[in-house]
């Protein structure tokens, strides 16, 4: 497995990373993890290491702005030889997470002599990196000999760029990790309902936009309390958008542990999920129906793929604090929909367990071996 991001820097892909490589390990299977080293800045105050045994690391992190978000990159002046000797083990899949940018998905490529596939975990409209460097690209991109995109969202944003055939293999969660039966956190419960937020400060996830509906919220249940999990390099800017009517309405919980989150999707009636756009998937949005929570998420193309608008939850318009507010006191005004919502929920999220995502990824694995995989076949432009 080959990443820029991974443990301790908190995220998706380190997430799906982490899980799947445990799952083919189950099946029978020898999984290393490719990635950098992380100054303590980026970590957030939580340095979470649930793998180092089976981690190599190369070269040191760097954060720039990219997609509405940040990016993470390594830099070394010897990555070329350090990722040669990983790959000298003699690997017989090399698998790719994130999108094919510099350095590690590069690099790798260049030295790799194994069957080498990508899972691309991102959506945007447009590329500016794609857009400039194609012509350099699309020989990376021809080494590979199959690509995953997590959504249809993730494939389309890719495919604008290069053409070919592509493979949908979702994200997945733990049905166990994450379930109904996890007990919440009686500090939180003398206060009702209770909001969850969980995600980067930044501007693609829409924290701000949650926040000026707070207002609206409290008119129709005074004691409500928003739970905001995470953090990011914005700091606690966002605190500006809380009106001073509600400031006692909000807690920032900080960075937490993941192994700690489902305990604040138990002590949650709804997770609300603003993202403003470039969202390929959304995995806190399984989590929190794993947990039978119904959520109120932003009416976006990674999103509708998750979410049964009115089923196991609400789509609302993005960047509209109104909408947001109309979705949470919907499900919160009636608690046999919240209930309903939930149990949808909860079933869905199943169809999503790791146990039948590995297997998927197994068999796309076989299938690359045996010549049957799904190669790029990318067209010139």
């Amino acid at each position: 497995m080959v990443s820029d991001v991974y443990f301790p820097h908190i995220g998706g892909i380190a997430v799906h990373i982490y899980h799947l490589s445990q799952e083919l390990r189950k099946l029978g299977h020898e999984v290393k993890v490719l990635t950098t080293n992380f100054s303590t800045r980026l970590l957030n105050g939580v340095r979470y290491l649930p793998d180092e045994k089976n981690v190599y690391r190369v070269g040191r992190a760097i954060v720039i702005r990219s997609n509405k978000s940040w990016a993470t990159l390594c830099f070394g002046f010897h990555l070329g030889r350090e990722v040669k000797e990983v790959l000298s083990q003699g690997f017989d899949i090399v698998h790719i997470h994130g999108s094919l940018a510099p350095t590690l998905p590069i690099l790798v490529l260049r030295h790799s002599q194994a069957k080498n596939l990508i899972t691309l975990h991102s959506y945007y409209r447009k590329s500016k990196g794609y857009t400039f460097f194609r012509p350099f690209l699309l020989p990376y991109f021809r080494k590979l000999d199959g690509i995953i995109g997590v959504s249809k969202a993730a494939v389309e944003a890719t495919q604008r760029y290069f053409p070919g055939d592509y493979c949908i293999i979702p994200n997945a969660i733990d049905p166990i990790q994450f379930s109904p039966d996890i007990p919440p956190l009686p500090q939180f419960l003398n206060r009702s309902p209770r909001l969850l937020f969980v995600g980067r400060f930044e501007p693609k996830k829409g924290l701000k936009y949650l926040l000026q509906a707070l207002p609206l919220v409290k008119e129709v249940f005074p004691n409500f309390l928003l739970l905001v999990v995470g953090t990011g390099l914005l700091g606690y800017s966002y605190k500006e958008y809380i009106k001073e009517s509600v400031r006692e309405n909000v807690f920032f919980c900080g960075a937490v542990n993941p192994k700690d989150i489902p305990s604040y999707y138990a002590t949650c009636d709804l997770l609300c999920a603003p993202s403003v756009d470039c969202e390929s998937f959304g995995i806190i949005l399984l989590e929190a129906m794993a947990c039978g929570k119904p959520v109120v998420a932003s009416n976006i193309p990674g999103y509708k793929e998750v979410v049964s608008d009115g089923e196991d939850g609400f789509l609302v318009e993005p960047r509209s604090p109104q909408a947001i507010a109309e979705g949470i006191i919907k499900i919160c005004s009636s608690e046999e929909r919240k209930r309903s919502m939930g149990e949808a929920g909860r079933r869905k999220a199943l169809q999503y367990s790791w146990e039948k995502i590995g297997k998927r990824v197994e068999m796309f694995y076989r299938q690359l071996i045996e010549g049957e995989g799904t190669r790029p076949s990318l067209r010139e432009r």
